[in-house]
């Protein structure tokens, strides 16, 4: 059997590994000059960076058992500082009621909790629309809060109004988490317990996240797979429903049994030929958000404690900061300077995305000294990177659209969407890492498992575990048939 796989990111590295270790003949191509796509690290400075924030936290044992096989010892564990920055002062994430007392200030603090209140003991009919991201945050933790830490952000993000945002990004995001579950949070010193929004530790690889893709490109060439850099793939090629292989940028067809796509599904349904009239419809009302990265080289090594900040405030464009100097010392070696990621999400049509890069680099040092991150230390060099279609916009009636080409794509005899981009789904690196895996198992194991399935309500494990500085803690759970309790043994491998 021969396999091609579009894209080298989380996903696509993954699967390509996983199949190359049982002996199928992989080939991966990848658009850009190195594998990890969203998640790859690059030099920089002379240190080392992400596109951004990248940690890595998963509760299901196969992910974390991949992870590890493939970092092996070379990790830290994080402790997670993350603040929020809105009104000119920083409030932790989570919050601490001391600390969002002190900021917020008695009159707006009481003013949250008589919203949360005053939402929870309304009748239910006026609460029955939970089409919007907004009208979910607000039934969940009241209107004051939405306005403060939810709204703002978020519009910056998506780059719509939070009433046309659909609440399946809460609902994959933030779904076990309230207003009762974030006090109590703030209040409990316990680790390992909290939602995942909330875990105050993670894994992170001592060489960047990139890191991890790498060493997997590495294991697969080692299996006797092909990595193809610098080789963006046009479309993929069938004859009905009956995919032959992918045909690249060049124009040269290359004959595959299997094709595994991480490629933006929308560019995936408009490549394919015979496309129904409402399937290339639905494939054009989906839309993607553009990152731009704005790296700042500051002469200073001590700049302020967080790994990554949330820009809430409205009168700033920037949306969040990360500070490298905060992850592991690894990445900087012997550098006395810092290197920050400033953050700008835009459409194409945008005149941010169309911005000289010398003006990005003053903007995000104007605004970063506004704030107080930035004071009289120098800014030594900046360096710009944009970034097509990071985040799949879920608009309000955005599911109809991914379902009709999912239901569409399930035609075709030998394709396999997954990824962020592949599946039009918000995941973070262990759902796709997930998706990944599973893929290579539908193809040599026979497995029937739903990969439109994944980063949903619907995820069930039999093994849950945890990363830890000695390794892997995992809990085995056990039904039996004649009951309906579980049985749960920590092991420790």
């Amino acid at each position: 059997m021969r396999i091609a796989v579009i894209g080298a990111g989380p996903a696509g590295m993954t699967a390509a590994l996983q199949l190359s270790r049982r002996g199928v003949d992989v080939s991966v191509f990848e658009a850009g000059p190195s594998v990890g796509g969203l998640a790859r690290s690059f030099e920089l400075w002379g240190q080392r960076v992400d596109l951004g924030p990248h940690r890595f936290f998963s509760t299901d044992a196969r992910v974390n058992r991949l992870w590890l096989d493939i970092v092996g010892r070379e990790y830290a564990m994080v402790d997670r500082l993350t603040r929020i920055y809105y009104r000119r002062r920083f409030f932790q994430y989570p919050l601490k009621p001391l600390n969002a007392l002190w900021n917020m200030g008695l009159p707006d603090a009481a003013m949250c909790v008589i919203s949360y209140f005053n939402e929870h003991l309304r009748p239910e009919s006026p609460r029955t629309d939970n089409a919007s991201f907004e009208s979910w945050v607000v039934r969940r933790f009241g209107r004051r809060l939405f306005e403060m830490f939810f709204k703002s952000y978020s519009e910056k993000l998506w780059g719509i109004p939070c009433h046309e945002l659909s609440a399946d990004f809460a609902a994959q995001r933030i779904k076990k988490l309230s207003f009762s579950e974030a006090a109590r949070s703030a209040l409990s010193p316990q680790r390992g317990t909290r939602h995942t929004s909330l875990v105050d530790r993670f894994a992170y690889p001592l060489n960047g996240t990139g890191s991890v893709y790498e060493k997997m490109a590495e294991r697969l060439r080692d299996c006797g797979g092909q990595v193809h850099l610098e080789c963006p793939v046009r479309r993929v090629v069938h004859e009905g429903f009956d995919v032959r292989g992918v045909e690249l940028q060049n124009g040269r067809v290359k004959q595959f049994d299997h094709v595994i796509s991480t490629m933006p599904l929308t560019n995936l349904v408009r490549g394919l030929d015979e496309v129904p009239a409402d399937v290339r419809a639905s494939a054009d009302d989906l839309k993607f958000r553009n990152t731009i990265l704005v790296y700042l080289h500051v002469d200073s090594d001590s700049l302020f404690d967080d790994q990554w900040l949330y820009i809430h405030a409205p009168d700033l464009k920037m949306g969040r900061v990360t500070n490298f100097r905060n992850w592991v010392p690894q990445l900087y070696g012997e550098a006395q300077t810092t290197i920050l990621a400033v953050e700008y999400w835009c459409d194409d049509s945008d005149p941010t995305w169309t911005a000289s890069d010398d003006h990005l680099i003053e903007q995000a040092t104007r605004e970063l000294q506004s704030t107080g991150l930035l004071r009289d230390q120098q800014v030594m060099g900046g360096h710009v990177v944009r970034v097509r279609r990071c985040y799949p916009v879920y608009r309000v009636g955005y599911r109809e659209h991914t379902d009709r080409l999912a239901d569409y794509l399930r035609n075709f005899r030998g394709l396999t969407p997954i990824g962020r981009y592949g599946t039009f789904k918000y995941n973070n690196q262990d759902h796709s890492i997930l998706m990944g895996i599973l893929a290579a198992e539908n193809l040599l194991d026979e497995c029937d498992h739903d990969l439109w399935s994944v980063n949903t309500d619907h995820e069930a494990y039999q093994e849950a575990a945890l990363i830890t500085e000695t390794g892997l803690v995992v809990r085995r759970f056990v039904r039996h048939e004649a009951s309906d309790d579980q049985v749960q043994l920590a092991v420790r491998t």
